[in-house]
């Protein structure tokens, strides 16, 4: 698949964004964090304060995306919040052990600034490419991302964290904190072909009061929702089962922790994962070509579900190796559909929304994917705390998984969204 400068620069933001999901939500910062606060309220506190930065990005989206499409906007919101999330993460490097209320603050600002980013980078690939090539160019995003901008960075934090004495460091705890500077340089880096070379295609007229119209636009939306049926079916699928795949992601490290699974091996399971996505990512893409995106989300959803029941039951198994082997058998099912879920659920949403409210709608599907990230680990958190047991807490992500792919049932398949679509049109 050959591929425009446009679409290349707006994937190899992917590329650059990545060190920041593996090394400071899932991997690294995790790690530290544990290092700074007690045992008794590590999981907790961690699972609470992604809840609160996530409900915050989730209740500004909509509005934001609705008034980044006027002309230009888009593009702003995406530097600002790219901003955001760069310095907050440099600013990571100074809290000290202690200071758990403080690096949880820092991190929640940084979770708003990926985050708030993310929502306009999804919305540009409308902007970017065709429906006939968006769910092979997103699928890129995502796979680049997991082989570069997750794996090269994170291959050089392992190299800090294991050999830290080698670079004159006084502990493993520095290498952490020397880690969030790389993963900042390199988010920065690599986004400059994304700010100069991606540009707004679609939008609406301007307007004299752009604020005040944004909200009026936003009732009118929630007024024609039966419009867009199938739209709004779609986003109530993806609230459940992306509720899954990211309390996964977010609670991966903190539960393998507690299943007593070694640093160092978390840290190589980490990185295989990162490996594996990348061929998996690409798979998908490919896969839906041929049976459609729609039907390549059902195959992950039903690996996920074999992921939490694994999950459930991998404390139980007393032998830790064992149960570490059984946990790299978890890590590669997870490896081989995190990426697809993701890049499937955002191109099949891109093929449904008006290309000129792009914005706005991303902002909803943003929203979802955010109040998902509150929903999901707060479960979590309450079942541990109310239990004492996590797996309780990780059998509660089950009902999410079901509930997302029931609601998708519902949802129109690609030939049929494209045939009604062009029968509007016409």
């Amino acid at each position: 698949m050959k591929t425009s400068k446009v679409e290349r620069s707006w994937i190899l933001y992917d590329w650059a964004n990545s060190a920041y999901s593996i090394i400071i939500t899932t991997a690294i910062f995790p790690l530290f964090y544990q290092t700074i606060t007690t045992q008794q309220t590590y999981l907790s506190t961690w699972a609470f304060g992604n809840s609160a930065a996530s409900l915050l990005v989730g209740v500004l989206a909509p509005v934001l995306g609705t008034i980044a499409d006027y002309r230009g906007n888009k593009k702003r919101f995406f530097a600002a919040f790219f901003s955001l999330g760069v310095v907050s993460t440099c600013a990571l490097y100074f809290m000290s052990r202690g200071q758990w209320l403080s690096a949880i603050l820092v991190y929640g600002l940084s979770v708003i600034g990926f985050s708030g980013a993310n929502l306009f980078y999804d919305a540009f690939l409308i902007d970017v490419t065709t429906e006939q090539r968006m769910d092979r160019i997103s699928s890129a995003g995502f796979a680049f991302g997991y082989i570069g901008g997750s794996t090269i960075p994170f291959v050089i934090s392992i190299i800090l964290v294991l050999k830290y004495e080698a670079f004159g460091l006084a502990d493993r705890t520095d290498a952490y904190r020397l880690s969030f500077i790389l993963t900042a340089v390199w988010w920065a880096l690599f986004s400059i072909p994304m700010l100069k070379n991606v540009k707004q295609n679609y939008f609406i007229p301007p307007s004299q009061t752009p604020v005040a119209d944004s909200f009026r636009r936003l009732k009118q939306t929630f007024a024609d929702i039966r419009k867009y049926r199938n739209t709004f079916v779609f986003l109530l699928a993806y609230f459940f089962y992306i509720e899954g795949v990211n309390t996964i992601i977010r609670m991966a490290t903190p539960i393998a922790v507690g299943m007593g699974i070694a640093q160092t091996t978390l840290i190589l399971i980490l990185l295989a994962i990162q490996v594996t996505a990348f061929p998996f990512a690409l798979l998908y893409g490919r896969l839906a070509a041929r049976f459609t995106g729609r039907k390549m989300i059902f195959v992950a959803i039903g690996i996920y579900t074999v992921v939490v029941f694994m999950a459930f039951f991998l404390p139980t198994v007393p032998d830790l190796a064992l149960r570490t082997k059984l946990f790299w058998v978890l890590s590669i099912l997870v490896a081989s559909s995190q990426g697809g879920i993701q890049a499937l659920s955002r191109s099949y949403y891109g093929k449904n929304v008006p290309k000129e409210k792009s914005s706005e709608f991303f902002g909803f599907y943003n929203i979802m994917g955010k109040f998902s990230a509150i929903v999901g680990p707060l479960l979590v958190g309450v079942f541990t705390l109310l239990t004492g047991e996590e797996r309780y807490g990780i059998l509660s992500v089950l009902v999410l998984f079901l509930s997302g792919g029931i609601i998708l049932s519902r949802t129109k398949p690609e030939p049929d969204l494209v045939a009604s679509r062009t029968t509007k049109d016409r």
